[in-house]
């Protein structure tokens, strides 16, 4: 009982959110925000668990994608409400706001939380993350669904196809991450008890884990974000900007916590492989639901949902991470340097509406703080080009591995 002590006080930092989520008790601001996040934080250990155990009997690539899927639920819940409102409302900002919060939330994943565990790794080891072969899946169809969504700002629309090919993209690599062996984990703490139980009990536990976490998640993300906006408004924050960044904050807690608990335990492979699966679940998964859900909401699949020059340049900026992201892993590996790159040109494109128009057009071509986000696409596309010489047979051998493996 002293060795599942952790557990009962993550089931416990759980309860005070979800009784007030499900008895529906309206507080503050502030507090709403802080009983919230308690809940999450609590549920974002019990998935670290559960995903440990889980290994056990599934395939540690598939039970990755699973604790991944759940994780990136409060993401999910925030995103589907702004896209539905606009469905409902399309005269309205929400269609601004989903685009807002997927982009900001992708582009947290890779500018903060991969830095953060390649931060720890090379804190603790002073070495890069290396990635095991087995993430070469990951990291190809990360790559085959940028590639893609870099056509959507060219087209200029969202539509229910390219909602089909992105989530497409997600089954193909569930299937195939499926299909790999179960590896014996090594574990330790709540996750060693929970593995020594007899398989049936063992594969309940890990089912109940997984299914309270997930419902604790899902019924605080709202509330959560919706204490941290109301709270940011005191302060007079732009509600675009609350929207973009502080509700992805506080649903891509989970997904960080577990990670950073991978690291500081040595598995630096398995945490970046952890966050690389989230990327992946939210650009294919998440971004294909939004014009799915619009098309239901409004009632029809033949007028994409309205979206103009600025949220275009948002998924363009965020496309272009995502390929510098692949470049620097096509080897496998993530050392301090890629991560300091992707770190800091995530600061720049973070503060650079905080700075002066009359600095931006000291820049060549003269640049006001409405092409901000072309100069750092530019940026990003620069710095994959100019990788790709070194990088390009990497890349190459993700292709060919991968379909060596499928065949």
């Amino acid at each position: 009982m002293r060795k599942l002590l952790p557990l009962w006080l993550a089931v416990a930092a759980c309860l005070p959110g979800l009784a007030c989520s499900l008895l529906a008790v309206h507080l503050s601001a502030p507090a709403a925000a802080a009983i919230a996040g308690g809940a999450i934080l609590g549920a974002s250990f019990l998935l670290l668990w559960a995903c440990d155990v889980a290994q056990n009997d599934i395939p540690q690539a598939l039970a990755l994608a699973v604790v991944a899927l759940i994780a990136v639920l409060p993401e999910y819940a925030v995103d589907m409400y702004f896209t539905w409102m606009a469905g409902k409302h399309p005269e309205s900002d929400y269609a601004h706001f989903a685009i807002a919060n997927m982009t900001g939330a992708n582009r947290l994943l890779i500018g903060v939380a991969w830095t953060a565990v390649a931060v720890v790794v090379w804190w603790r080891t002073r070495q890069p993350v290396i990635l095991e072969p087995a993430r070469r899946t990951e990291v190809l169809f990360l790559g085959l669904a940028t590639a893609y969504a870099m056509s959507v700002p060219l087209s200029g629309t969202l539509t229910w196809v390219d909602g089909a090919v992105l989530i497409g993209l997600y089954v193909v690599y569930i299937v195939i991450a499926a299909r790999r062996e179960c590896e014996e984990p090594d574990l330790e703490g709540v996750a060693a008890c929970l593995a020594r139980l007899a398989a049936g009990r063992r594969r309940l536990a890990t089912a109940v884990l997984f299914l309270f976490a997930a419902g604790v998640i899902v019924a605080n993300a709202e509330q959560f974000s919706e204490g941290l906006v109301a709270t940011g408004r005191l302060l007079g924050v732009n509600e675009f900007l609350l929207v973009q960044w502080l509700a992805p904050i506080a649903s891509e807690a989970p997904e960080f916590i577990v990670a950073i608990m991978f690291a500081l335990r040595g598995m630096a492979g398995l945490a970046l492989g952890s966050l690389i699966s989230s990327k992946l679940n939210q650009w294919t998964l998440l971004v294909g639901m939004i014009p799915g859900v619009y098309g239901v909401s409004s009632g029809s699949f033949a007028s994409p949902m309205p979206l103009d020059g600025v949220q275009m340049h948002e998924i363009l900026l965020t496309a272009a991470q995502s390929l510098l992201a692949v470049g620097l892993l096509a080897g496998l590996r993530l050392d301090i340097r890629g991560a300091m790159l992707l770190f800091g040109l995530f600061c720049g494109q973070f503060l650079a509406p905080a700075v002066p128009e009359s600095f931006w057009r000291l820049l060549p071509g003269h640049l006001d703080g409405g092409q901000v986000h072309f100069f750092f696409t530019f940026l990003y596309v620069g710095a994959f080009a100019l990788l790709l010489p070194r990088i390009a047979p990497q890349l190459a051998a993700l292709v060919r591995r991968d379909g060596q493996r499928a065949s």
